[in-house]
């Protein structure tokens, strides 16, 4: 037996991984433990999540892979002070370099670990990450990041064991730089909001994209450049330059009134960012002998640049890391070092991303009778068990309840995919309010995904494409928007999750019991959480986020937990039977075109 443990620790989204044998045996984020929105807390938690579902103590891990280089990033920082004159950055290497160091010698001493450590490069961990979960056999890798070991962007093929690098972009020469520079401009937190950007984008008016068109040069060989007349970054630490402010004015602060001139500056980053994803993509395509792309690192969890990568840059297939932020850099250090160092091939496959904690039924009834005890559910709450809890929530949701859905093990990556979501019905146009208001505690403008049974996406979605990891959208057909406005985007789009049995089955029959029910097969699926934390990881934090919000019920496991006091009725849709049609076997593979 090989284990190998991958941890990324050196950046926000700290977590941890466990490789067994070549296969994942559990992953997760820190900040689904120490509940800090994309923490920078050394793993501990997710550490000993990981070794314990694999039933394993830390003598039994044969290589622990950290997802960082740090000479390598101190070595590339100087010469970025002497060419870029630029001392604070060095320091602030030199520093980070320190304490990096530290780290692993804490963990040593924590943990008692004696074995062996290998460091794997930032982008390195992105790229295995991408390319060694995929089912590709060989594939073109990208990976698009604010940066790393002093990069933001690189090219590679990979085939079997291995990848070659075929082409780098430098720091601070990045795309998540820009875009995450205009997310601090509109008034949002960078490494965590850039999300918000992309969802009020479509709100926006394209009078800026031409004035800002410098904003990111486009060059020979899928090269680009940074013009740091609009920019601070590279230099101080400022976001935006004072050029800029002179021209657009202050920034937003938090929490006021977005303007117009919020929203077209939305519209123009994200345009430009499409089209930088778009002007690389296509390079790489040129450069590959495959028609298959691997894409990871921050930016990758843009679905809209996604959606114009696969059907614009010539590619056939696409494989999305749905752990693209720098969380999914563990599982990325610890299949480089499976695969890359080690040449031992590859048995694993990333068919769907629930590799987190689970709670048992007896877990559940114990935090539900605490809670009762502590008087967080207050009175006119009910308990029930149920012997079908899909088909129970089902009934819920139709009955126009917004409902918590805690099941099974914890899916990774930023978005709910059917363990840890907050559902409604997709038909009511008001839930997409109610949701964002009531629920999420969130911007209005924020859009909800649609779940539809991937047998009957194409009846609702132009072009359809299978998306089981919600990373692109798609046009929501014109005569069906009425029909499932509340997922629905302004511009008529939906970021997408395709479900079928083999990837989740209690999710699967709950949507296709609303289908029966409905005569609808998608559901409103967003994360289980509320503004400002992590999707919940135990019972009792989805039994607190029940009790402060608008939910109306929660089911974990097999435990129903509802509301008497419930304000919204069924409106009395008619039931009608759909035909079982097979949708055939399913990957996490979006293809081009429907097949």
């Amino acid at each position: 037996m090989t284990a190998i443990l991958g941890i990324n620790c050196f950046s926000h989204d700290t977590a941890a991984c466990l490789v067994v044998d070549g296969t994942v045996v559990a992953m997760a984020e820190q900040e689904r433990f120490d509940r800090t929105c994309h923490s920078r807390a050394f793993p501990d938690d997710a550490i000993a999540f990981c070794l314990a579902a694999g039933s394993l103590r830390i003598g039994d891990v044969d290589i622990v892979a950290f997802a960082q280089r740090p000479l390598v990033d101190l070595a590339r920082g100087a010469r970025d002070a002497v060419e870029r004159a630029a001392p604070k950055r060095l320091a602030a290497q030199l520093y980070t370099d320190a304490r990096l160091a530290a780290r692993e010698v804490a963990f040593r001493r924590r943990w008692g670990y004696r074995g062996r450590v290998a460091h794997v490069g930032h982008h390195d961990a992105h790229a295995s990450a991408a390319f060694f979960a995929s089912p590709f056999d060989s594939a073109a890798v990208l990976t698009i990041d604010r940066g790393g070991d002093y990069r933001s962007t690189t090219f590679r093929i990979g085939a079997g064991t291995r990848m070659r690098t075929i082409a780098e972009i430098a720091n601070p020469h990045s795309v998540g730089e820009v875009y995450s520079a205009l997310t601090w401009y509109l008034g949002f937190s960078t490494n965590a909001d850039e999300g918000k950007v992309m969802g009020l984008a479509p709100y926006g008016t394209d009078r800026y994209v031409r004035e800002l068109r410098d904003l990111l040069v486009l060059e020979d060989e899928g090269r680009f450049r940074v013009n740091f007349n609009w920019f601070g970054y590279q230099r101080d630490g400022r976001p935006v330059s004072r050029r800029f402010v002179a021209r657009f004015g202050p920034p937003r602060q938090p929490e006021s009134e977005i303007t117009p001139r919020d929203k077209d500056l939305a519209f123009a980053v994200q345009a430009l960012t499409e089209d930088a994803g778009l002007h690389v993509a296509r390079w790489l395509r040129s450069q590959s002998p495959t028609g298959r792309l691997c894409l990871s690192g921050g930016v990758a969890l843009n679905s809209v640049m996604n959606h114009r990568l696969l059907t614009e840059a010539g590619f056939d297939e696409l494989f999305v890391q749905p752990a693209s932020s720098d969380a999914g850099n563990a599982l990325g250090a610890a299949l480089w070092v499976e695969h890359q160092l080690l040449g031992r091939p590859r048995r694993w496959v990333m068919r769907h991303p629930f590799l987190g904690p689970a709670s048992s039924d007896p877990t559940v009834r114990a935090a539900v009778e605490a809670a009762g005890r502590r008087g967080t559910l207050e009175g006119g709450v009910s308990v029930r068990r149920v012997a079908d809890p899909a088909a129970e929530a089902a009934r819920l949701v139709a009955d126009g309840r917004v409902v918590g859905w805690f099941q099974g093990r914890a899916e990774i990556g930023p978005r709910a995919l059917g363990a840890r979501s907050i559902l409604a019905d997709p038909r009511r146009a008001d839930m997409r309010d109610v949701v964002n208001d009531r629920v999420k505690h969130r911007e209005w403008f924020r859009p909800f995904a649609p779940s539809v049974l991937h047998e009957r996406g194409a009846e609702y979605f132009v072009d359809y494409r299978a998306d089981p990891f919600m990373l692109t959208v798609e046009t929501v057909r014109p005569d069906r928007r009425q029909e499932i406005p509340a997922v629905t985007h302004v511009d008529g789009t939906g970021r997408l999750q395709s479900v079928t049995e083999d990837f989740n089955p209690l999710f699967y029959r709950l949507i296709r019991e609303f289908d029966r029910l409905t005569g609808v097969p998608v559901v409103l699926n967003t994360s289980f959480n509320v503004r400002g934390e992590p999707m919940v990881n135990r019972p009792e934090e989805a039994l607190a986020d029940f009790a402060r919000t608008a939910m109306d019920a929660l089911v974990m496991g097999d435990y129903v937990v509802e509301k008497a006091h419930v304000a919204r009725e069924a409106d009395g849709y008619p039931e009608r039977s759909a035909a079982n049609r097979s949708g055939g076997p399913r990957s996490s593979v979006i293809p081009r075109r429907t097949r």
